[in-house]
């Protein structure tokens, strides 16, 4: 099976049994701010990773990740050190593996291209679990738009209404949702004609599915073996990969969809625990040209691709 690099809040994959290399431990004396920025930009090298730079202050800019899975925007412990950042309070999170406390800082402006945000109070946890200096989350992208640009392999987060050349661009298909805590949660899908939840992850490098999902299916879904899942909180999942034969989505067909199953906790956290869902990660959205998010409006559109052959399509 191929390796399943770390991307998300919510998620690293790596496949069971396959060893974890994990950088030994440095006490305070051993370890420099500079030597914890270079751990940084080296976090940030994985080829898989959708990143958009991000400035703190005056300092920067740092890739993070952009996960529209995530409710808070989420700092490296080691970045928040870098940075002198003033320490917060105690929060709880919810990540893949179950909920928890975290402890905060202050960030006093963050800046992403020209868009400012101000006053966040940032989960800090360990750069090493989350897989990047940071990652923006729902509470700075709300009424924001997230456009992803699998063509240039680029990632931006805009005001909504900007030109963007979706309208123009006569091959996109616009999805609607509602929303829960923020998070845009598609009901126009199906599986096989049975209503399902689709929650748009895109800090998530693979789609995963709850139990309910599973149950409704016509026959068992093709395994392909176990995956172990690691949480930015450093807890770890374990997920049956398999492949879903058909998942409609507004009118669009993926077929053969590799799908981790797991009663990860977002499911519960968005009330989605008895309801057929998925999170539909990276490995499904890089199907399309473009895909755009749009928080205010509560669509999302996918910009098919130019010719056939995409795999899962």
């Amino acid at each position: 099976m191929r390796d399943l690099a770390a991307l998300a809040l919510a998620l690293v994959a790596t496949p069971a049994g396959a060893q974890t290399l994990v950088p030994p431990a440095a006490t305070a004396s051993e370890t420099t701010p500079a030597d914890e920025l270079a751990m940084l930009i080296a976090l940030g090298d994985a080829d898989d990773r959708m990143t958009v730079p991000v400035s703190i202050g005056g300092s920067g800019p740092y890739d993070f990740i952009v996960d529209t899975g995530s409710e808070r925007t989420v700092i490296s412990r080691q970045l928040a050190k870098v940075l002198d950042l003033q320490a917060g309070p105690q929060v709880r999170i919810t990540a893949m593996t179950g909920t928890s406390m975290a402890g905060t800082v202050h960030v006093p402006a963050l800046n992403v291209s020209k868009l400012r945000h101000e006053d966040v109070t940032a989960p800090a946890l360990e750069g090493f679990n989350i897989g990047a200096p940071g990652m923006l989350g729902l509470d700075v992208l709300q009424g924001r738009s997230v456009i992803i640009d699998f063509d240039r392999n680029e990632m931006m987060v805009t005001r909504p209404g900007r030109s963007d050349g979706f309208s123009s661009s006569g091959g996109d298909i616009v999805v609607y949702a509602k929303s829960a805590y923020g998070q845009l949660i598609v009901t126009n899908a199906r599986y096989h004609g049975k209503r399902i939840a689709v929650v748009i992850d895109t800090g998530s490098p693979l789609t995963v599915g709850n139990s309910a999902l599973r149950a409704i299916m016509r026959q068992p879904p093709h395994p392909l073996g176990v995956i172990s899942i690691l949480s930015a909180t450093g807890g770890y999942l374990y997920a049956d990969y398999t492949t879903v034969d058909q998942i409609e989505i507004g009118g669009i067909a993926f077929r053969n969809v590799g799908v981790a199953f797991a009663d990860a906790a977002p499911f519960a956290r968005f009330g989605l625990s008895d309801t057929p869902a998925l999170l539909l990660g990276m490995d499904s959205l890089r199907l399309f040209r473009r895909v755009k998010i749009d928080f205010k409006h509560r669509s999302i559109h996918f910009d098919l691709p130019r010719t056939p052959g995409y795999r899962n399509w």
